[in-house]
């Protein structure tokens, strides 16, 4: 049952992705960088409050209790939204999100393999590594396809 809901909302999760990062790097033309990255953390900011406010119970006493690590994710967060904002207009959404996801596949599979963050440890093997290789590859197939064709205006 959690397979057939999971997967839909992560492949939509992803779509999401996709989209809020052409419509970031479109806005990084207009605006800049910095400012791109801040309106959407702040936007985000806002309705998240909203959520935690309204739809949350309490939890300001666990919230500051964890350890001062477990709070970096915000910085991983900014730091994605960043390099997106100036990937998207500089080499295409599809690039960008492909090279994104190559990224996060192989931090992955690195946390895996070490069991970094109290995660389970799984082994790096052949077929993790093929999937890096065959993901290497399409990142490559699709810049080049970028670079051979004029921009649709």
């Amino acid at each position: 049952m959690l397979l057939t809901f999971a997967f839909p909302l992560l492949l939509m999760g992803g779509m999401a992705i996709a989209a809020q990062s052409s419509i970031n790097g479109t806005l990084s033309v207009r605006t800049d960088v910095v400012t791109t990255a801040w309106l959407a953390n702040v936007v985000a900011a806002v309705i998240l409050w909203v959520l935690v406010v309204f739809f949350e119970p309490p939890q300001a006493a666990t919230m500051f209790s964890v350890p001062i690590w477990q709070l970096s994710g915000a910085l991983f967060g900014t730091f994605s939204m960043v390099v997106i904002v100036i990937g998207v207009p500089r080499i295409g959404t599809a690039a960008t999100i492909v090279a994104v996801i190559a990224g996060q596949i192989m931090m992955g599979l690195l946390v895996d393999h070490f069991g970094w963050f109290g995660n389970t440890q799984l082994r790096l093997d052949e077929k993790r590594m093929a999937a890096i290789a065959l993901l290497a590859g399409a990142l490559y197939f699709i810049y080049l396809s970028n670079v051979r064709q004029k921009p649709v205006i």
